[in-house]
């Protein structure tokens, strides 16, 4: 028999034979032992409904690191009386999921089920993932995946059209307190913290009730006489590091947190998401970059001056470089929190971009060509062309758009920041332009 393939009551004594780590030992034995997934495993959760109604289907675990993913499908395979089978999308290529498969075949043709688990499922490529869908179609398998990552980014439509993305909590603060208090009692001791260290141990696991438990483990194998500060702590251990992946959702998560907390003129959040993203390793160029792609999008001519703050704060950074230089990319995420803001020229360049992709080919009127040849003369080309700076107040009001289309307005300035001031000028060229026209 594989590794992979090996029955619940196997695992469980294979597991008691050795010394085993707290988290393993404090795994819940019951789905309503689980904690932090009420919105789930709750009375009116979505997967208690469907346990109690015999309809389990196929499922995607979506959530961060230390949620209970592999417990809960676990727990899923002893409530439906099916066999589990876990294996992970890092270490499985095809000839393993051949066998995996097919033990899953006699055993149906044997009148067992088979819930097959697989952790980080997104690992798989397409041709992989829909190597699934037979065997769960004809009911060989029950599938569980866990994923970290988004499944709408990572899964094709084929396999998300055959189970239901269930979304798992990162757990909250009463539920790591309610892990360290389960812990306590499981060791027959309480931790030799203060309050405030316990409340910073909380801290320590950012949301991941597996750290939580290995920290735990830790402080309890310490020698100490009475109670440890939350300093005392930190200088014994290493706080752990935010999830943040710079190629996954995390990154996409956080540049939209800060982008919208600059358009929504809030500096304190748009900091905080800057640091986060900071903190997480981000490359501070990235960050130059986004910084200034807001500035054009969002403030745009309400306040020409912002492009070159981000200019300015990206060239700082080169120079300075880390951590120096970041705080150049700071004053410029809060000088466009506060900026006045429009996207009056972003909408316009879009707008100019689909009419142009519109229009085709059509060319620019004959009056405003140049006309360096003879022949170019006699076909018209320059003929009529009015020089505006002959012209009354310096505006002809000729027509540049080609005959064949009728005006466009695509620019339409806000009563923000220096576009007031655009504002009035472009109100002032269209009443200079229909001055001409009459």
């Amino acid at each position: 028999m594989d590794l992979f393939d090996t029955p619940q009551g196997d695992q469980d004594a294979a597991r008691a034979t050795g010394p085993r780590p707290l988290a393993d030992r404090l795994r819940p034995a019951r789905l309503a032992d689980v904690i932090g997934q009420d919105h789930l495993l709750g009375p009116e959760g979505s997967l208690r409904i469907m346990l109690d109604a015999g309809a389990l289907s196929s499922l995607i675990l979506w959530g961060p690191p230390g949620v209970g993913k592999t417990t809960i499908a676990r727990l899923l395979a002893q409530e439906t009386h099916l066999h589990f089978v876990q294996i992970s999308a890092i270490f499985t290529g095809v000839p393993e999921l051949r066998k995996v498969f097919e033990a899953a075949r006699l055993r149906h043709a044997n009148g067992q089920g088979t819930l097959l688990f697989v952790d980080e499922i997104h690992r798989f490529n397409k041709a992989q993932q829909d190597g699934f869908l037979p065997h769960m179609e004809d009911g060989t398998i029950l599938l569980v995946g866990a994923t970290t990552e988004n499944p709408s980014f990572e899964l094709n439509a084929a396999l998300m059209s055959r189970a239901q993305v269930l979304v798992l909590n990162r757990l909250g603060d009463d539920a790591l307190a309610q892990m360290i208090a389960h812990a306590e009692a499981t060791l027959d001791h309480p931790l030799p913290l203060t309050p405030d260290a316990r409340a910073a141990l909380v801290t320590m696991a950012d949301g991941d009730g597996r750290a939580l438990l290995n920290l735990v483990e830790q402080v309890a194998a310490w020698k100490v006489d009475g109670q440890l500060t939350p300093a005392q702590l930190g200088q014994r251990l290493q706080r752990r590091a935010a999830q943040y992946d710079k190629s996954g959702e995390a990154h996409y998560n956080l540049i939209s947190a800060l982008h919208k907390s600059v358009r929504g003129s809030d500096p304190d959040a748009a900091l905080y998401w800057f640091a986060r993203m900071l903190e997480g390793g981000e490359d501070p160029r990235f960050l130059a970059r986004r910084i200034t792609r807001m500035a054009v999008e969002d403030i745009g001519l309400a306040d020409p001056a912002a492009q070159r703050q981000c200019l300015d704060a990206w060239s700082t950074y080169e120079r300075l470089g880390s951590p120096e230089g970041e705080l150049a990319l700071a004053q410029a995420v809060i000088y466009l929190a506060l900026a006045p803001k429009s996207n009056a020229a972003y909408v316009a360049y879009k707008a100019a971009r689909a009419s142009a992709k519109s229009t085709g080919s059509a060319p620019p009127p004959k009056h405003i060509l140049n006309a360096p040849t003879k022949m170019m003369k006699d076909q018209g080309f320059g003929a009529g062309y009015a020089y505006d700076h002959d012209a009354e107040d310096g505006f002809s009001g000729q027509n540049y758009f080609p005959d064949t289309m009728s005006r466009a307005r695509f620019y339409a300035p806000v009563e923000r920041g220096y576009e007031r001031d655009l504002k009035k000028r472009l109100e002032w060229f269209e009443g200079l332009r229909a001055k001409r026209k009459s």
